[in-house]
């Protein structure tokens, strides 16, 4: 049953099929389900009526050691949270993320820093980055590894326009040499965004 709050063209309540070949900008108030979508496509949520299928295999059939491969070869997420290791280091958090997969150097993941500003950040503790700059290290944080769909929650909200910029291209780019898709999802800024696909809640 369709709750009241939602407009007839809402994911919530309709069929919403997604392409790993394709870019989607999900824009809704606060308060619409911006996050809990993406947790449900990632699997860390499954409170849910309906049915959500990944390659055709059931969401809550899916076992843990087959989310866990799913999340290092084919499902990115970048959460508005970030999730951080506050305690390690920049290049700590962004090697422990690598080794999963090695599927960067760490002389390519320094460059992709180099190219949102942060670089220079490589020592510090994450928790003692500005908001902003937790989002671009947790952004490369998100690139390093395989997948075929980059899910990101409100991935810019603390970020400046020109390195928003700089942002959208890496993962453009990185979408393209990996020939997969991105869901990014905002409170209302298009950043400029060109996607081909648009979600609604």
């Amino acid at each position: 049953m369709r709750d009241e709050t939602f407009s007839a063209e809402s994911a919530w309540g309709n069929t919403v099929t997604i392409s790993s070949t394709d870019s989607y900008f999900l824009e809704s108030e606060s308060g619409k389900g911006k996050s809990t979508f993406s947790a449900y496509i990632i699997g860390l949520r499954n409170d849910y009526s309906g049915s959500i299928t990944l390659d055709g295999q059931n969401q809550k059939e899916i076992t843990l050691d087959e989310w866990s491969e799913l999340r290092k070869n084919k499902l990115a997420f970048l959460a508005q949270d970030m999730r951080l290791f506050p305690n390690m280091t920049v290049l700590e958090n962004l090697i422990i993320k690598n080794k999963l997969t090695d599927f960067k150097t760490e002389t390519e993941f320094t460059k992709m820093l180099q190219k949102l500003e942060i670089d220079h950040k490589l020592t510090q503790l994450a928790g003692t980055l500005s908001l902003g700059q937790q989002q671009r290290v947790a952004l490369v944080r998100a690139l390093l590894q395989p997948f075929e769909l980059l899910l990101m929650d409100e991935p810019f909200s603390h970020i400046d326009q020109q390195n928003i910029t700089r942002a959208l291209t890496m993962i453009t780019t990185e979408c393209s040499q990996q020939k997969s898709g991105y869901i990014l999802t905002t409170l209302g800024a298009d950043y400029g965004i060109k996607t081909n696909k648009q979600i609604k809640l």
